[in-house]
């Protein structure tokens, strides 16, 4: 059976942009960049990323295909590093819920009565290519998929920002706009030419919490071939270092699915 679900393929979308390129182990506490005008850059980026425990929420979620439109309503919560975990809702109706760990991948559909219930390495070798937490995480907190301390990179000032990309390219293209006055992320983009298939992450806007800079929105373009897909998301009543837990439990009698 195959997942057409909103809550499932916006996991499944975040997925997808983590996993366009191999993985690497961060290099914490030190530069590679030669430049200095990059690693200054660099180290604001990471200097100005938002430092929490727990954080709780709402999540409106738009997802968009040629052939279909659907909004709905999320409860998020994150324990940073740990657990991230959604419940969403339509019309006040509990619909699904989603649960991603460093090593599971969990979510069920009560309408269809559907669960998926695996990690990384499953989905890993679905879509051929590593896959890890960290990076779905930098990519709700407005912070580069990649670690931009891992290697080289080029950088280019202009009106919009500081622009980062790789010094040497591979099959993975790959650049990041930061902005100019907090150094969070403003567009994030990922393409690989030869499967003929891209994503581009941009962030309208952001909000203070609590004296820190969280995303406001975020807006997901992922092309395949001649299909788009969209998703935008909007934070509100985001909450710091609050008391939360995760109910997760996959209810008897539902029918676990496979992802294609």
């Amino acid at each position: 059976m195959t997942y057409k679900r909103i809550i499932p393929l916006l996991l499944l979308t975040l997925i997808l942009f983590s996993s366009c390129g191999g993985a690497r182990k961060a290099k914490m506490g030190t530069v590679a960049p030669e430049d200095a005008a990059v690693a200054a850059v660099v180290n604001q980026h990471y200097d100005n990323e938002v430092d929490f425990e727990t954080l709780q929420g709402k999540l409106g979620l738009n997802y968009q295909t040629k052939e279909r439109s659907q909004s709905v309503t999320v409860n998020f919560r994150m324990k940073k590093d740990d657990t991230i975990w959604m419940s969403g809702q339509l019309l006040g109706i509990p619909l699904a819920k989603v649960m991603i760990t460093p090593n599971s991948v969990q979510f069920y559909e009560k309408i269809t009565k559907t669960y998926f219930n695996g990690d990384f390495s499953l989905l890993s070798d679905l879509l051929g290519t590593p896959l890890d937490y960290q990076k779905v995480q930098n990519l709700l907190l407005g912070q580069t998929i990649y670690d931009l301390r891992d290697e080289r990179y080029k950088l280019t000032e202009s009106a919009r920002g500081y622009q980062l990309q790789p010094v040497q390219e591979n099959f993975l293209k790959r650049m990041f706009l930061l902005d100019a006055g907090n150094f969070k992320a403003v567009a994030q983009q990922l393409g690989q030419e030869r499967e003929n298939r891209s994503v581009t992450v941009t962030y309208p806007e952001y909000q203070k919490v609590q004296g820190q800079i969280f995303p406001s929105q975020i807006q997901i373009i992922a092309t395949q071939a001649a299909d788009n897909t969209r998703i935008d998301m909007s934070f509100r009543n985001i909450e710091f270092n609050v008391p939360v837990s995760f109910p997760f439990s996959i209810p008897s009698g539902y029918e676990e699915i496979s992802i294609e």
